[in-house]
């Protein structure tokens, strides 16, 4: 089962929940926001996944992060969602840090 690190105020997080809602995905979401825990957890994961190397320094937070099945880290949920051949939902644009495409 996939696991996602995110929030519910982020676009991103939203679309990526309706994608895999929209195609029976099962997975199990984690939202920063509410739980302390899951934040250590996840500012872990990014602190130590060199995945997230090219977002640092950007205003993004790297979220949706989505951990799969084989431990594998990945922030680009739509070419995961296009190499599996499953339908993308999207509305709204996504924000950054910095308030920018909010």
């Amino acid at each position: 089962m996939l696991k996602i690190y995110g929030r519910e105020d982020c676009q991103d997080c939203v679309n990526l929940k309706a994608s895999l809602d929209a195609n029976n995905v099962e997975y199990d979401f984690r939202n920063i926001g509410d739980s302390l825990h899951d934040m250590a957890v996840f500012i872990k994961i990014r602190d130590t996944n060199s995945v997230f190397d090219e977002i640092k320094g950007t205003g993004k937070i790297g979220i949706p992060a989505v951990v799969t099945e084989d431990k594998s880290v990945l922030l680009d949920w739509e070419g995961y969602l296009k190499e599996k051949g499953l339908q993308i939902i999207k509305s709204g644009q996504s924000c950054s840090i910095d308030g920018k495409n909010c």
